[in-house]
């Protein structure tokens, strides 16, 4: 990998962590580094994934690509926030 297709990777998945923030209904008990971490997690796995079937490389924007990584950033903030919020809860 290059240095631009690393910043290139962690400016998408930023991108995309912000996105799944935003899709994933509810109050989401992680801070923006965490969303960009996992975000950018997901952005790796996505092309990973895609890559793998052979969608990864199509003329223009990748959207199949793109949805895999925006609902991976969804499933990763959801599951982020669900362990961060039962580790703050207090049990009666």
């Amino acid at each position: 990998m290059t240095v631009s297709s690393i910043i290139g990777a962690i400016i998408v998945g930023a991108i995309i962590g912000a996105l799944a923030r935003l899709l994933l209904p509810g109050r989401q008990a992680i801070g923006w580094i965490l969303t960009i971490v996992v975000g950018i997690v997901a952005a790796l796995i996505g092309t990973a994934i895609a890559q793998v079937l052979g969608v990864a490389t199509t003329p223009g924007i990748d959207w199949i690509e793109l949805l895999m990584q925006v609902v991976l950033a969804i499933v990763g903030v959801g599951i982020v926030a669900g362990i961060r919020g039962r580790r703050g809860a207090t049990r009666p």
